[in-house]
């Protein structure tokens, strides 16, 4: 296991709970969390507890993704973001938000863009609740003319596309990831796989197989939680493996999810199991998956890295 290996964690989260509005975690709890209670991360985390987390390993650099802010404000994160870089060690580079399907979707799509330290945008498509569910609307869907109008926007401003949707979405993400095929589409957190029955992985896997295919598409390797499962070694390096199976390791990344994924495990365990699962890839291999991955994806100088 290369203990020392640089780590460029590709997906957290910072808050400021005193100072900034958050909806899901300032609110009522939300019962459909999709990995429980989530009360004990209903507090401040901030540059210095990353660190507190991340000291037995060698993080290099951040990227932090947008983390529910008030969507009212949907500038005021990056803002906040931006000013906690100039004094922090991290983040290095950002993921902001913007909708897709408002009038006001380039003014803000262009105002995320003039930041030097975005790199991209997440912005969650409206879903149907369940694999099952028959419900969906349509408004602010993958479906909706406008906001694949406003999808389409990325390209002009330069920006990559974190794309968040459960397993039952990802073979209808694969016809959207064709209509943008010059921009970067990064698949948030495996792709979902909650259902670990044989049944539920065969269904997350005819969706990744499918996104796979499509030659614009990277993904995150991270969260691994299980809503009512404890952190499962075996299941996650079987995922994990089958990943960079199908993207290899130039399109897969390392990432934490950090401060969310502590409801699972710790930062030091998590990046040992990461460590250990590839402990026998080459070299380059694993410098790919834990670092120049996301560091190519995203756009990052060297030099934002080396002067923190």
């Amino acid at each position: 296991m290369n203990k020392d290996i640089k780590i460029l964690d590709a997906h957290h989260h910072f808050w400021d709970l005193d100072k900034n509005y958050y909806p899901f975690l300032s609110d009522k709890i939300d019962n459909d969390f999709f990995l429980g209670d989530y009360s004990s991360i209903r507090h401040n985390y901030l540059p210095s507890d990353y660190g507190k987390d991340t000291k037995d390993h060698n993080v290099v650099g951040t990227i932090h993704c947008e983390a529910e802010w008030d969507r009212e404000d949907q500038i005021g994160e990056t803002l906040w973001l931006d000013k906690l870089s100039k004094t922090s060690k991290f983040p290095t580079a950002i993921v902001g938000h913007a909708w897709f399907d408002k009038k006001n979707s380039e003014a803000i799509i262009a105002e995320q863009a003039s930041f030097d330290i975005v790199k991209g945008i997440r912005s969650k498509p409206t879903i149907r609740f369940s694999a099952n569910s028959k419900e969906y609307v349509k408004s602010g869907s993958m479906q909706d003319l406008s906001w694949r109008k406003g999808l389409k926007l990325l390209e002009k401003y330069n920006l990559n596309y974190d794309l968040r949707v459960p397993a039952w979405h990802l073979e209808e993400a694969t016809e959207i990831v064709r209509l943008i095929p010059n921009t970067k589409v990064i698949i948030n957190h495996a792709g979902f796989p909650w259902d670990r029955s044989k049944e539920g992985l065969d269904f997350w896997r005819k969706g990744v197989k499918a996104i796979s295919t499509e030659p614009n598409t990277f993904i995150k390797l991270s969260e691994f939680g299980v809503k009512e499962q404890s952190w499962n070694y075996k299941q996650n390096a079987d995922i994990i493996y089958e990943l960079i199976d199908l993207f290899g390791p130039q399109r897969c990344m390392f990432a934490s999810n950090f401060p969310v994924s502590r409801l699972k495990i710790t930062f030091d365990d998590l990046f040992t199991n990461f460590k250990n699962i590839v402990k026998n890839f080459s070299l380059d291999e694993q410098i790919s998956l834990f670092s120049d991955t996301a560091i190519k994806t995203y756009n990052i100088k060297i030099t934002d890295i080396e002067k923190r």
